[in-house]
């Protein structure tokens, strides 16, 4: 009989020492790992600022705004990019709500605020508000607090709960529903009629940066959502999850509205697991840039680093840990699993991994490394894949800088 993440977190709970290899010898130090981090630290600053002079060089004139529909396009705005930007930008020690780029670019994001608290342009309505949320948070002017609260309130009515606000977000609007329903504790992009983990990422997000607590209903019905997509049978309730023991998340519930509680992951192949019965089964593959964002998201939920859920997660993370790539994504989503990764070990708070082969990686300087191989000489970032907009040179420099600027905090 397999041994439970129960115990195993409390074993590590214990050893307090080496969490990231609950029960090994001291893992010995990858040679060079932790030289020249006062280098490595340089080099990010520098690198951070060639992203924000060439991202001050794609500031659209006319709006203030970034990657902005040329005149008489009839696609919607994504105010999200240009809250990323800003978000990204002042970070930066000296730039802040005063810097004439930072100003236009929050004026732009305040013209998509809507009656209903959201912050977007016709679609995308909890993707969009999360982000500038974010962003907004960081801005300390009169206008930009007095949309923090709508945007706060908004995002709770979207989100799959009994609390749900049938009349926002159109026809694929979240409706009331209680814990038992697959969507409970979910939020979705408002397409397919089901709520995913990426969105669900991104609205904690906003609602932690924007100082929300983490005993929230908000950050608890999420809680509800998380274990749903986390591929471990000790705490998933569906079907798809039995027998896993994966410890890492898959992307949604459900494929779409028709399809409710059959699971959804993104990656190409599904995995072979053993049960305890000695069956052999495939199961949907946990992947890289959603682990991230749901262990991530138990964070900042409140739940501790020795709660049997952050343990499995982590342990994933611990067998998978590479900037390579996204793992079992391959190209796909790089960059979305760059800053995801980034504001996950920030958040975790500790500077090493300790990886399942026995290295000790200093996870912010591998992070410095991988993208010091993807800037290109003007301080954008080389797109590596077209899928989720990462064809968009500023979008990436835009996850990028935020990546940088978690693994230069508090260095």
């Amino acid at each position: 009989m397999r041994t439970s993440v129960l115990a195993a977190a409390v074993l590590i709970g214990l050893a307090g020492a080496a969490p990231w290899s609950p029960g090994a010898a001291t893992p010995p130090v990858v040679p060079g790992a932790a030289a020249g981090e006062t280098d490595r630290a340089e080099r990010a600053r520098e690198m951070i600022d060639r992203a924000i002079a060439y991202l001050r060089t794609q500031q659209d004139p006319a709006t203030g705004g970034w990657s902005v529909p040329g005149e008489g396009s009839q696609r919607p705005v994504f105010p999200a990019i240009t809250a990323l930007v800003i978000n990204g930008m002042v970070m930066s020690e000296g730039i802040d709500e005063t810097d004439e780029a930072v100003a236009k670019g929050v004026r732009f994001i305040l013209k998509y605020r809507q009656p209903d608290g959201g912050i977007y342009d016709r679609v995308l309505p909890s993707y969009n508000t999360a982000i500038a949320l974010s962003a907004l948070a960081r801005i300390n002017t009169p206008e930009a607090r007095a949309a923090i609260r709508p945007a706060q309130d908004f995002l709770r009515a979207l989100q799959w709960s009994e609390a749900s606000v049938a009349e926002l977000g159109g026809d694929e609007a979240a409706r009331p529903v209680d814990r038992s329903h697959p969507f409970y504790g979910g939020i979705g992009y408002g397409r397919h009629g089901r709520p995913d983990l990426s969105n669900l990422n991104w609205m904690l997000q906003g609602l932690h940066d924007s100082g929300v607590p983490s005993d929230d209903p908000a950050f608890q019905r999420a809680i509800v959502f998380l274990q749903r997509v986390q591929m471990h049978d000790e705490f998933n309730d569906m079907a798809y999850a039995d027998g896993s023991r994966q410890g890492g998340f898959i992307y949604a519930t459900s494929v779409n509205k028709d399809d409710v509680g059959g699971g959804q992951s993104q990656a190409a192949t599904m995995i072979e697991e053993t049960l305890d019965d000695g069956a052999n089964v495939s199961r949907l593959r946990a992947y890289g840039s959603m682990t991230y964002a749901g262990f991530k998201s138990y964070i900042y939920a409140g739940l501790s680093k020795d709660d049997p859920r952050v343990v499995a997660a982590r342990e994933w993370i611990a067998r998978n840990y590479t900037l390579e790539e996204n793992p079992h994504m391959g190209a796909d989503g790089l960059y979305y699993y760059f800053v995801t990764f980034a504001r996950a070990m920030d958040a975790y708070g500790e500077e090493e991994i300790v990886t399942d082969r026995g290295e000790r990686r200093r996870w912010a300087d591998d992070l410095i490394d991988r993208l010091a191989e993807l800037q290109n000489e003007d301080g954008s970032f080389r797109s590596v894949d077209d899928r989720w907009m990462e064809n968009d040179p500023v979008l990436i420099t835009a996850y990028s800088l935020l990546a940088l600027q978690h693994a230069v905090k508090d260095r």
